[in-house]
């Protein structure tokens, strides 16, 4: 996946710097780098300078410095000595579980699915056309972000707060994942009907069949991931 320009990404927080809470001033910068790399316009190995965010937003070195802690703790950033902080890179161990976390949540959305609200439905139908959207533009870095917004949903259909959280961090994580993927388009294009058939089974209430579907496309996705992890091993 291509990396974007550099400063765009810094261009968009910002501009978000006038939504900041005063009391929660390094969250909510967390929160913005975090939605930066779930999109795809930080990559791994990405330099992100405290000194450049600090200008941007108009804030201390000290709260950009909590906010690369908070983002440390979920492995998005690391900071190497001496050198800077750099958006982090998935292991292959990572990687694997990241897929077992991943199972345990999004498998209990499909079960919760009966009990789901219509606005919960509606968030993964909205994913489901935004990633068909964005392949008939040939935009596929973001019919990636659609496919994280899709997982995102269906972990959603639990209905908990603390779950949305959980899987947003996780899915975070593997948007770092796909950058080590060499085609976007050969990677997502056979998700997007597979995203498509497991909404459709939902649609008509067949929860069993859409969670081999499930099933199915995580270990298909795994796998996948895994061996190009393999053949970029040394």
């Amino acid at each position: 996946m291509p990396v974007p320009a550099q400063g765009s990404w810094l261009a968009d927080i910002a501009a978000a710097r006038h939504g900041l809470d005063r009391t929660s001033t390094a969250g909510r910068i967390a929160d913005l780098l975090r939605e930066q790399i779930t999109e795809g316009r930080l990559a791994p190995g990405e330099r992100v300078r405290e000194e450049e965010l600090g200008e941007a937003l108009k804030v201390s070195r000290n709260t950009v410095r909590e906010a690369f802690r908070l983002l440390a703790k979920e492995r998005l950033l690391v900071h190497e000595f001496n050198r800077g902080v750099f958006v982090g890179r998935v292991t292959a161990e990572g990687l694997a579980d990241l897929y077992r976390v991943r199972r345990i949540l999004e498998y209990e959305g499909i079960r919760c699915a009966p009990q789901a609200p219509p606005a919960a439905f509606a968030r993964v139908e909205a994913a489901v056309l935004a990633g068909e959207r964005a392949a008939a533009a040939g935009s596929w870095p973001d019919v990636g972000t659609a496919d994280i917004r899709f997982h995102e949903a269906i972990a959603g259909l639990v209905g908990s707060p603390r779950v949305d959280e959980m899987i947003r961090h996780l899915l975070a994580e593997m948007r770092l994942v796909f950058h080590e993927m060499g085609s976007p388009r050969e990677f997502h294009e056979p998700y997007l009907a597979r995203n498509r058939r497991i909404h459709d089974l939902l649609a008509r209430g067949d929860f069993a069949e859409a969670e081999r579907e499930l099933r199915s496309y995580l270990d298909d996705a795994e796998f996948q991931l895994s061996a190009a992890y393999r053949e970029k091993a040394p």
